[in-house]
């Protein structure tokens, strides 16, 4: 019997885990150095786009540094889920911050080994986007403004979710949430709030900007590698879906990030000194109901009477990320 070649399909794809591509190639999640930085045995709900975020982006960070990594956690949900005490779920030299600074905290870590003479390691700090957008907002700036040399990761899943899906200044326009209004003639969060910290990072004129989701991992890790071969302020903004606050089925975390994506309202980008260098492109844009329908945070829009001029503002804004940022390809 003649030997056949058996064909593996996959080879030449960017699929992760993918053990089938060259060793540069390789997700770091597939390869020899991967760190199980965030190990099993955390408390995060099932489905939680903020813990396999924090996986991917800290076991990154962990090969482009050969170990050498300290991370400073604000309070949220990783902090929470990953560090009951007197429990770790964390394989590596972490410490947590208060809500508000982690970013100072951090700055403080990388002064403290410039001083040592150990300028091998290298500082992450993290945060929810409550502990970003919000409570620690000066904190960041000022390391921005100082250009100190940390990289912060901000894990957005648009509210405040450890502590009851209180809005923040991240939750999108109309999204329903315990502090917004639950009924009336416009319930959810109202137009014209919050703030683009990616927009605000570039505006400090930082090395290194970028934006990412866990629907695309290899970007991510992409990403905080060539973060962390930069020195300096870096800023890394993550969208993670959160099933239990936004009403959404825990199978489609994956899903929803590619969908804000795809729609115009979440725009994939990378800046250097506060340029974009970078955008993720769309083949086709989705209309943003096809993002917001699997939510229940926006069900209101959707009744026996729909929201349609909701919606239309909604899908205005997104077009606005598209021209923005040129997402749409050839």
């Amino acid at each position: 019997m003649e030997q056949a070649t058996v064909k593996f399909y996959q080879t030449g794809t960017f699929t992760v885990g993918n053990r089938l591509l060259a060793p540069e190639q390789r997700s770091v999640q597939a390869g020899d150095q991967r760190r199980n930085s965030l190990n099993s045995g955390h408390r995060a709900c099932q489905g939680c786009g903020e813990a396999l975020g924090a996986r991917y982006a800290i076991d990154a960070a962990m090969a482009a540094t050969n170990g050498q990594l300290i991370a400073a956690n604000a309070t949220g949900c990783l902090e929470v889920f990953s560090t009951p005490y007197p429990e770790t779920s964390w394989q590596m030299p972490w410490l947590h911050s208060l809500f508000g600074n982690a970013a100072a905290v951090a700055t403080g870590i990388a002064a403290a080994m410039k001083a040592k003479g150990r300028s091998e390691v290298r500082v992450v700090a993290q945060g929810g986007d409550g502990g970003t957008t919000d409570i620690g907002f000066g904190c960041l700036s000022g390391m921005f403004e100082r250009n100190d040399d940390v990289l912060y990761i901000c894990y957005d899943n648009e509210a405040y979710m450890n502590t009851g899906v209180q809005r923040s200044s991240a939750t999108p326009p109309a999204a329903r949430t315990a502090t917004t209004m639950p009924v009336g003639e416009h319930p959810g969060n109202d137009f014209g709030q919050g703030k683009n910290v990616p927009l605000i990072a570039m505006a400090h004129e930082i090395p290194y900007v970028a934006t990412a989701t866990v629907a695309d991992l290899r970007d991510l890790e992409r990403k905080v590698t060539k973060a962390m071969s930069i020195h300096g302020a870096r800023y890394i903004h993550i969208f993670v879906p959160c099933p239990l606050g936004w009403g959404a089925a825990s199978q489609d975390t994956i899903k929803l990030s590619r969908l804000a994506v795809e729609s115009g309202m979440f725009p994939v980008f990378e800046a250097e000194a506060g340029v974009v260098t970078g955008v993720r492109k769309i083949r086709h844009q989705i209309p943003i109901e096809d993002y917001l329908r699997p939510q229940k945070r926006f069900a209101h829009l959707f009744g026996k009477q729909p929201d349609v001029a909701t919606i239309a503002r909604l899908q205005a804004r997104a077009d606005r990320n598209i021209r923005r940022f040129g997402l749409l390809g050839e």
